[in-house]
Order: structure tokens, then sequence, then C-alpha cells
């Protein structure tokens, strides 16, 4: 039988991201791609720039396991204003990692994903020259603009090393398949280098046919699909399950001091052999409530 580029997740990190890449991470909020997250900080990779719009979990848990050494960002939090305890830390205490930081808004960093998609060196934007941002980060450049001579700041491509996105659905080939927002990562897999992709189910090519309209990560754009019920746990996947609140909260108090969150990946992340295993610490019944929960609200068949 051929299988595609179907593998597993500790093989698809292992092969494909490597310390000192640049990495970016899809969705924000939602579908963020936490199973993949898991298994980086599980093999310690290092000396990594994370280049995104915004992170919630994934970026403060990437940041306090000292994977992090660079962020090309907007922010980085959790989810309450003053919870991106571990981002803080790291950069105004060097714990566990001195955290440098190239800060960018929320537009802007979109805008760069859109110039890697594009393949293009840089973006224009006017909305940056009512802000002090191109002050502190000088890769932000204004020039003037050829046509009116009025001034324009370009922000440069965003290309990163490797992409890591969660999408509902996928086939062997890679053709991956959203519902609900979308954030980026339409761009973010065009813009990268290399792209691995999670998926709550893998189907048929011919599934994945019935309704083109929602593939929105083309086949050409992946190197590696790997199954992961549940990959975005605590987070919600839309059709699929609903965020689990109380984790994150757990999880947000964990960061209050550094000791503390290494207690927390002790025992979720090394503690557990593998995703699999940490869904069981979870529990079943408790995710199939959350599945439960989403299908009360939202469902789509096909």
């Amino acid at each position: 039988m051929n299988e595609g580029k179907i593998t597993t997740l500790e093989k698809a990190v292992n092969i494909l991201l490597h310390d000192g890449d640049s990495l970016t991470v899809g969705g924000i909020g939602v579908r963020e791609p936490m199973a993949a997250v898991y298994e980086i900080i599980r093999q310690r990779k290092r000396d990594l720039t994370l280049i995104t719009d915004s992170k919630m979990d994934s970026g403060c848990m990437l940041i306090g396991a000292g994977c992090i050494r660079k962020l090309e960002s907007a922010y980085c939090w959790i989810g309450n204003v003053g919870s991106g305890i571990n981002f803080r830390r790291a950069v105004e205490k060097g714990i566990p990692v001195k955290l440098e930081v190239e800060e960018y808004s929320n537009y802007t960093a979109s805008l760069r994903f859109l110039a890697g998609a594009m393949d293009i060196p840089f973006m224009p934007t006017t909305s940056l020259l009512g802000s002090d941002l191109p002050n502190y980060n000088p890769q932000i450049k204004i020039i003037s603009d050829a046509y009116e001579g009025k001034p324009v700041a370009l922000v440069p491509a965003a290309k990163p090393d490797v992409a890591i996105i969660h999408v509902q659905r996928a086939d062997k080939l890679g053709n991956g398949q959203i519902w609900g927002v979308t954030t980026n990562d339409i761009n973010i897999a065009r813009a990268a280098k290399k792209v691995i992709l999670t998926c709550e189910e893998l189907v048929p090519t011919s599934q994945i046919r019935k309704n083109p309209n929602m593939t929105a990560i083309p086949h050409y754009c992946v190197d590696a699909v790997v199954e992961v019920p549940y990959g975005s746990h605590p987070f919600f996947v839309t059709g699929h399950y609903w965020c689990d609140l109380p984790f994150r909260g757990d999880f947000m108090k964990s960061n209050d001091t550094h000791e503390n969150f290494e207690k927390w990946l002790e025992e979720w992340v090394f503690g557990v052999e593998d995703f699999d295993r940490y869904l069981d610490k979870v529990g079943r019944d408790r995710l199939q409530k959350l599945t439960e929960m989403e299908h009360d609200n939202y469902r789509i068949e096909g």
C-alpha cells in the first residue's frame, strides 16, 4: 500500500525540524498544533526562531521549555492580560534562555507571511507609520514610494524553515481541509520551506475531492502528514471538540514560577511516552465530553 507522506509525529519532528531552524506553528486559540509542540519539547529542540503573528499556549510552552532563542511576533500570551509569564521571564531575566524579540503588529506579521507566500522580499504598509515599532525594529524600513513620494514602511518576507499546521482532515498526499477560522495558515503553508501537517483524521483522496473548496493546504506544499486525533488539545477544533478551559487554567497557574512550569512539563510532556499516553492521562471520558460539547454546536459531514 502506498502511504504517501504519512508518518509518525516523532519521525516528522526529528527529521524535518533541526536545532537552529526557524519555525512557525499554525492557528491561534484554535487548531494550534499542540501535539507537535509537545513533541518538539520532548525531543529538546534548541535555538529555534519562532516566527508568528501571535501565539498563545503553544508559544508560551516552547519559550518556557527553552526551545526558542528568538521570537518574531506581535505578542505571546495565554489568554488573560498579564499571563504571558514565560515570555516575560525569558525577556526580562533570561530564564530559561535569553529571548531576542523582533516585534511587529498583528497585521504586519501577517503581511510577512503573505510576502513569503508570494515569494517576494517584502510587503509595503502605511499602518506602521503611526507607531513606534520602526524605532525599535531595524528590520522595518521606511522609504518614499516610487509614485507619489509619500512615506511607506516595508516589512521583510517570512519564509520559515518549518511550518506545523493542524487541520480537520487530510489525505495521504497532504491535501489539508480546514473549516472555521483559517488564521494565516493558508499563507504560512506556501511561505514555509517544509510543512508538517497534523490532522484529526486521514480520509481517502476521493473524500477530499467531494469538497475541494475546503482544501486550504494543497499537497504540493506539504512534506509530512500525521494523523493525530485531539492534536490541538486543550484548544478547540471546529466540528470536532471544544476547548478544555480547566486544563488551560491549570497550565496558566503553573507558569507562576519557572520551577512550577518545569514540574508541569515533567508531568504532561516528559512524563508520558507520546501523545496517545498524554490523551490517556487527560482522560478519554473527558475528551469525549469535549467532543459532545462541540457536536452540539457544529458539525460538518461529507
